[in-house]
């Protein structure tokens, strides 16, 4: 899950993503305060909340951090308005320092690399096209679900036949100060640990 909110750019409502991908076809349902998103099967992708101050308190003009009483308020805000839906929430964190264990040559491309890169309880393969980019570094892997600086959220995705879950982020893609400019990864120093959370400011 989610959570957007700028006041100031589209007024006092919350935009809760439930899922990744967003729907083709969008079919609004409106109670009281909230306008459920639904996709053309019923299935809930997200909602809007208005009004949403008077439900929890919120920070201006970014994405909104994930917390136990964030959600509790929001699925309060749910009932008030005779929503009956039950939130589930990953709280885990979505940038994580991952090891890459493996590096392959994409089979149907020349620039990309098939990485199989450890992130603490679980193996990710993600396809990078990043050049510096070998089996032995620790990075940061942003996973699927994770909104980074830009907006965008990553999704699983398949880049020229191969399946990719996640992103090997660079300093530039993770808004970090004097960044490079030129292409590549952010590459950790070796004590960074495994599946630990890398903190990345939206």
């Amino acid at each position: 899950m989610n959570v957007f909110y700028n006041k100031q750019g589209i007024g006092d409502v919350l935009l809760v993503q439930l899922q990744t991908e967003t729907p083709e076809k969008i079919h609004p349902e409106q109670s009281g305060d909230v306008t459920l998103i639904k996709d053309e099967n019923g299935t809930i992708a997200g909602f809007n909340l208005f009004n949403a101050s008077s439900y929890t308190e919120l920070p201006e003009g970014e994405q909104v951090e994930l917390s136990e009483g964030l959600v509790t308020s929001l699925q309060n805000a749910l009932a008030k308005n005779d929503i009956d839906i039950t939130l589930e929430v990953d709280f885990s964190p979505k940038f994580v320092v991952g090891f890459v264990e493996a590096k392959e040559k994409h089979p149907n491309a020349d620039k990309l690399n098939v990485c199989q890169v450890s992130v603490g309880g679980e193996q990710l393969q993600i396809v990078c096209g990043a050049p510096n980019v070998e089996q032995g570094q620790k990075v940061v892997v942003a996973k699927v679900g994770a909104v980074m600086p830009s907006g965008m959220v990553i999704r699983d995705a398949e880049l020229r036949g191969v399946a990719s879950s996640g992103m090997i982020c660079s300093a530039k893609e993770l808004a970090l100060p004097d960044a490079p400019q030129e292409k590549g990864i952010f590459v950790l120093p070796e004590d960074a640990e495994i599946g630990s959370a890398f903190q990345v400011k939206a």
